[in-house]
């Protein structure tokens, strides 16, 4: 097997991988965004119409669909600008391995604990908080302005960034692995005319962060004390103490871990 061989077999590899990464990334934030979803369904329906015009021998619907295909590009940029300007800003954002990943089964639990230990007293005091939780998606825009702790998590730090007379406790705070890293973060807040009219400012914050990232968003409503996450532009409102802590812990796990898990089960079964 001669040098250029071996080359060519590699490139031929490395070529394959990128093609998937690029289908596997598109069809991951497609299903988290709606527009997108739409135009991709609209796309397919026109492609079937025009192999249609072109087995029935449909000549006015095959000249109108052409046109249509040579100027639908455009036509796209153009009317959806800003969500394509949204999905090339997350993917510059994109990092190729997220600190929750590299965290130890003792540090993810101590997360969870010190995170659920701070939301049972503010939400018991009525106390708002806002907190975003690091993944995939850097969230260094925000990081960059707000005003940096770089402290270990602990529910003291948390709760007392959170309380009333703290200066920070309107804005966000942003945790990464098992570090708080700033506090007083301004998220962008929802445009969402579905979103429930009666929550307030921290719920449309968060659920704007989640539309643009895939941060583990939990909020504190200030007025009632209840508990929510907001995941991939969904909220998940009104969680019970349990249901919370599910979900955190659940969202923060491997998922190769959970397929282990699964496996062990099964085997118990056995």
């Amino acid at each position: 097997m001669t040098l250029s061989s071996v080359w060519s077999t590699i490139s031929k590899i490395l070529d394959i991988c990128i093609l998937w990464y690029m289908v596997y990334f598109v069809i991951k934030n497609l299903k988290n965004n709606i527009k997108m979803v739409l135009i991709f369904k609209g796309v397919v329906f026109i492609i079937i119409i025009k192999l249609l015009s072109s087995v029935l021998n449909l000549y006015a619907v095959g000249l109108l669909l052409e046109y249509v295909i040579m100027w639908g590009p455009l036509a796209l940029i153009i009317i959806f600008q800003p969500e394509i300007r949204t999905f090339l800003e997350q993917l510059g954002r994109s990092q190729l391995l997220g600190q929750h990943k590299v965290l130890t089964g003792d540090e993810r639990e101590k997360l969870v604990n010190e995170i659920m230990e701070a939301v049972e007293y503010l939400r018991k005091n009525k106390f708002g908080a806002l907190m975003a939780i690091e993944r995939n998606v850097s969230l260094q825009e925000y990081i960059a302005p707000a005003t940096k702790i770089y402290a270990e998590i602990s529910s003291q730090i948390l709760e007392s960034l959170f309380y009333p007379n703290s200066a920070l406790h309107d804005g966000g705070v942003i945790i990464q692995g098992t570090k708080v890293t700033c506090a007083g973060c301004v998220f962008k807040t929802s445009m969402d005319n579905n979103l429930n009219k009666s929550l307030g400012t921290r719920h449309r914050a968060a659920l704007g962060l989640s539309e643009e990232s895939d941060a583990i968003i939990l909020i504190v409503s200030e007025e009632t004390g209840r508990i929510s996450i907001a995941l991939n532009g969904t909220m998940n409102y009104n969680l019970t103490y349990e249901e919370f802590k599910k979900i955190l812990y659940n969202e923060l796990s491997p998922k190769t871990e959970i397929f282990y898990a699964a496996d062990e089960r099964g085997e118990e079964d056995e």
